[in-house]
């Protein structure tokens, strides 16, 4: 599966590689090998991200899944025993 970003998502993450650079290395970067930057980590290391996301949602799905028997579990027969509750109370 192809990790994209949307133009404009793609256009602030090559500024803000460009303003790293500025700010943090001894040179600057253009915005080409900026862009060209920004490819290499989508492809490379976007996966690795992408599927630990992934890895979380399941894990908290199937908790929330196995958490239904207790949030909306309803016992059973329960007619006669609000009557019999009634008649002890009074």
């Amino acid at each position: 599966m192809t990790i994209e970003i949307s133009k404009e998502a793609r256009a602030e993450a090559v500024a803000s590689i460009e303003r790293y650079f500025r700010e943090n290395m001894e040179e600057p970067i253009g915005n080409v090998t900026a862009g060209a930057l920004l490819g290499y980590f989508i492809e490379e290391i976007g996966p690795l991200i992408y599927n630990r996301a992934v890895l979380d949602v399941q894990e908290r799905l199937q908790k929330q899944v196995g958490d239904l028997d207790i949030e909306v579990n309803e016992d059973p027969f329960q007619y006669w025993r609000k009557f019999d509750k009634a008649r002890k109370g009074k």
